[in-house]
């Protein structure tokens, strides 16, 4: 998702170093879009007023931010760090709490909208961190995503990203059940959603999904991998809050099951073949 959202601002005017885990990407931007090439995220930094990261974990965002190429180490006084990635909140306070030792702000930011949304310019971003640099940073979060919500202090970005995924992640796991079931007992499957669009069930999320379910097609907007990363981020939340998340537990492991089956890549509605491998069925409208 970074590429296209780096693409976005300097197709929008903005001058923009980059790099990645990949130098082959960051150059390949550099080099069509007139970026400057970057080694390491402390060069990025060092010739930045605001350096956004969009990394797969927390570990990797610590990596990048705090590492010993970091861009702690480049970052000027009075720069900002606005973390895209969805990482766990403690940690991403911390991070805020090392930079600002620096006279460096910080924002979480996650946002939603895969990489169709990246695509386009149509992301959500959910931003935590203080008003005033949310302020500073939003004409350049225009490129990349129209609907911005400022949700509070440090962290509650996250917390926000989180509890989205969370209630997204339990409604795909109801879809597969229910659809699983529904063919399994002979319905079909294009009527069942049709049905399901016109009565209180109806949902955005299966509306859009279940089309690439039905005629089979997995390809990765969302991976598996990766919602199996935030729902484990889910539970930590709830752990660390004192709140018990039932359903979420359940989903996780079945994330985890559809992993060891070997969809981790695929997209997350590709979870359905788990129960359609159990019991023999596939949700298709394909003869």
């Amino acid at each position: 998702m970074g590429y296209p959202m780096a693409r976005n601002l300097r197709r929008a005017g903005h001058e923009v170093a980059v790099w990645s885990n990949t130098a082959a990407k960051a150059q390949k931007l550099a080099d069509e879009e007139q970026g400057i090439f970057c080694a390491t995220p402390k060069e990025v930094a060092a010739q930045a007023d605001v350096v956004f990261l969009c990394v797969g974990d927390t570990e990797m965002a610590k990596e990048v931010i705090l590492g010993a190429a970091g861009a702690i180490e480049g970052a000027r006084a009075g720069s900002v760090v606005v973390d895209c990635s969805t990482v766990a909140v403690s940690e991403s306070r911390k991070f805020g709490q090392a930079l600002a030792a620096k006279g460096v702000e910080f924002l979480d930011a996650p946002v939603t909208g895969s990489t169709p949304g990246a695509e386009s310019g149509n992301l959500t971003f959910m931003i935590g961190g203080d008003e005033a640099v949310f302020q500073k940073v939003l004409p350049l979060l225009d490129p990349m995503g129209k609907k911005i919500y400022y949700c509070g202090g440090a962290g509650m970005g996250l917390q926000a990203k989180l509890t989205q995924n969370l209630v997204l992640s339990n409604i795909l796991m109801a879809f597969n059940e229910g659809m699983v079931l529904a063919t399994k007992g002979g319905m079909d499957p294009k009527l069942m959603l049709e049905i399901l669009d016109n009565s209180a069930a109806k949902s955005g999320l299966i509306n859009y999904k279940a089309p690439f379910v039905f005629s089979r097609n997995f390809t990765t907007n969302f991976s598996v991998k990766w919602m199996h990363k935030d729902i484990g981020l889910m539970l930590e939340s709830g752990k660390e809050l004192g709140v018990p998340l039932l359903l979420t537990g359940l989903t996780q492991q079945l994330f985890q099951t559809a992993i060891a089956a070997g969809h981790g890549e695929e997209d997350i509605c590709s979870t359905i073949k788990v129960l359609e491998d159990l019991v023999g069925v596939e949700v298709t409208t394909k003869k």
